[in-house]
């Protein structure tokens, strides 16, 4: 019998559902597929008023992300008490902080007997998937970061979400935190759509526990040069050009190792860049996994790749790269249907990428 085609391999693919004990309660994970021991698990980690469907479903039921697929393992995340039908935690109940659910991983990943990791992770899920990384290097292989902030709330920031907090409801906030002011007011369909589920479908005292856990998290203690430690992976930071995270990014995107980080900008995409450019963010992930070593064959369908080097660059780019590989979307991107530019920064980095799709 010949192989089915890759839309049919999407349909036989198998879901597990598991709630895994952890030091710092239970957490509500997906596995689709089974971890393979030559290669790392795909660990996603959503944003706040979001779980793992609502979140992820937009990217990984797109066509070109079944190629993905079929070589990794997902393990799909849900914060605790945001998952579908999630239970109201009881009165008294502690919700774990930003370091506590980075903690939460580790035995979730030993249990599921997955050995490492690519994570992707969005807005909340970004900066614990980083944490994860900073704390445990050995079991991230790759990250891709969309909508981090690195940064903890400063007295600004903080006084804004207080005068904030008198005037709006939690989900008015949590949709300012996804939405620029021109996508609340323009996006009509995909807005009404977020808000309704954001207010309906997961309990408000779950969310208002996991909005205040991110609200109060700390600064991500990493910095380049090596005054503390950074991200010892590679690292695509992805932000569309309105969304309201762009210059949390940019920060994040000058505290990373420049020969390791690759800072993507969406243009004509706001705060939810999988689920309104899940096509470009497929072909985008697809480079980045190619850059550490795998799906050397991968068929690429919107993306023409390109080469610039830097006179620091050292020997040839060409060819399928060895895993841990540095840089691993290319310096110049060209695309037949979307517009590319290169940001340039003040002080000129070698192999640091910014690209705009």
């Amino acid at each position: 019998m010949s192989d089915p085609p890759p839309m049919l391999i999407w349909c036989f693919t198998v879901f597990q559902e598991h709630d895994v004990e952890t030091s710092h309660g239970v957490l509500h994970v997906t596995m689709r597929g089974v971890a393979r021991g030559n290669r790392p698990t795909i660990l996603t980690f959503h944003d706040i008023g979001l779980n793992h469907k609502s979140c992820f479903n937009s990217l990984f039921n797109y066509e070109d992300m079944q190629e993905v697929t079929q070589h990794f393992s997902v393990l799909h995340v849900d914060a605790p008490g945001q998952q579908e039908n999630a239970a109201v935690f009881p009165t008294g109940y502690q919700y774990p902080n930003m370091d506590e659910l980075a903690e939460m991983l580790p035995s979730v990943l030993t249990q599921l007997q997955v050995k490492s990791v690519i994570g992707i992770g969005v807005g909340a899920g970004a900066c614990i998937l980083t944490k994860l990384a900073l704390t445990q290097p050995s079991l991230v292989e790759g990250l891709v970061l969309i909508n981090i902030d690195p940064c903890a709330k400063g007295w600004v920031d903080w006084a804004a979400s207080k005068l904030s907090g008198w005037t709006s409801n939690l989900v008015d906030i949590i949709m300012a935190h996804h939405f620029s002011t021109d996508e609340l007011t323009e996006n009509k369909e995909i807005i009404q759509t977020y808000r309704l589920h954001i207010s309906q479908d997961i309990p408000q005292e779950n969310l208002a526990m996991f909005y205040n856990s991110y609200d109060s998290r700390t600064e991500l203690q990493m910095e380049y040069p090596l005054s503390c430690p950074t991200l010892a992976c590679p690292a695509l930071l992805v932000v569309g050009d309105t969304s309201p995270a762009v210059d949390a990014v940019v920060e994040c995107n000058s505290r990373l190792d420049p020969t390791k980080t690759t800072l993507l900008k969406m243009a004509d995409c706001g705060g939810l860049p999988q689920v309104v450019q899940p096509g470009k963010l497929a072909e985008a992930f697809k480079y980045f996994v190619q850059g550490m070593g795998y799906m050397p064959t991968a068929g690429m369908t919107r993306l023409v790749r390109s080469r610039t080097h830097s006179a620091s660059s050292v020997g040839s780019t060409e060819g399928v790269r060895n895993r841990g590989a540095t840089n691993p979307l290319p310096e110049g991107v060209t695309l037949t249907s979307a517009r590319v530019g290169v940001t340039p920064r003040t002080q000129p980095q070698p192999n640091r990428t910014a690209v705009f799709l």
